[in-house]
């Protein structure tokens, strides 16, 4: 029995894994690492491993705490990797994103992927059918686009996510959401349209915190999967326990 812990940029999720099934997740703040910790190891006795993947701030006492209980395994791009990684940078490749192409190899071997993330922070992965990852994009998300509007400019109110009637905005709120949410369906789409005009029978995951936001106004054809990232940090501990 697997246990995966993502750390992220603004929260921590723990997910329970046996026999390549998710069967538990719990989702909390990083500062109740330990009482989260000690709930999933006594609902969950028959854990053995463990896998972490931080993008956000994780003390190093989690981690030994961790470690004094089961077998951790610690993503980084050291690890063996069930992908070809051709970035040109492959120490500054997150271990989110790392995960999420990881997830594609195991669910869709042998085909041209394009791995979007809707969270803080929008990524764009693209492996091909050859098991070749060869890079992508990041830009930033929807709830970034809205304080970024309220934190530069001096009058912008911070708002929260909503979706609009029109793309024409008649009022400071109206067109706030029509530029966010609008710029955000309209890149995304865009993007996926130029992946297609470039590589066929593309295959294409949205996933991440805003997937169920998104996913039914995109006119291009998706699959949505919100556990995506888990998922591959369980075939990355499998992978390298082989």
């Amino acid at each position: 029995m697997n246990l995966i812990i993502d750390v992220g940029n603004t929260s921590i999720k723990f997910a329970v894994f046996d026999l390549g099934k998710l069967i538990g997740k719990i989702v909390g703040d990083i500062g109740d690492f330990d009482m989260m910790l000690a709930q999933v190891l006594k609902s969950y006795p028959k854990i053995d491993q463990a896998i972490v993947s931080s993008v956000g701030k994780l003390k190093t006492s989690h981690i030994e705490s961790l470690k004094n209980k089961i077998t951790v395994l610690e993503l980084s791009h050291k690890l063996k990797l069930p992908f070809m990684n051709l970035y040109a940078t492959p120490k500054t490749l997150g271990v989110d994103r790392i995960a999420l192409v990881s997830a594609s190899v195991k669910q869709f071997p042998d085909n041209n992927v394009l791995i979007i993330d809707a969270g803080t922070c929008i990524t764009y992965d693209f492996i091909n059918k050859k098991n070749e990852y060869l890079g992508g994009a990041i830009s930033p998300g929807i709830r970034l686009r809205y304080r970024t509007l309220n934190n530069l400019t001096a009058n912008l109110p911070l708002l929260n996510t909503q979706l609009p009637e029109d793309i024409l905005g008649n009022s400071t709120q109206s067109s706030i959401h029509s530029g966010v949410v609008f710029g955000v369906l309209k890149e995304i789409d865009g993007v996926i349209d130029e992946y297609v005009k470039k590589y066929s029978h593309l295959t294409v995951i949205l996933t991440g915190g805003d997937t169920k936001f998104l996913s039914n106004q995109l006119k291009n054809s998706i699959f949505a999967h919100p556990n995506f990232l888990l998922e591959g940090l369980n075939f990355i501990l499998e992978y390298n326990s082989q």
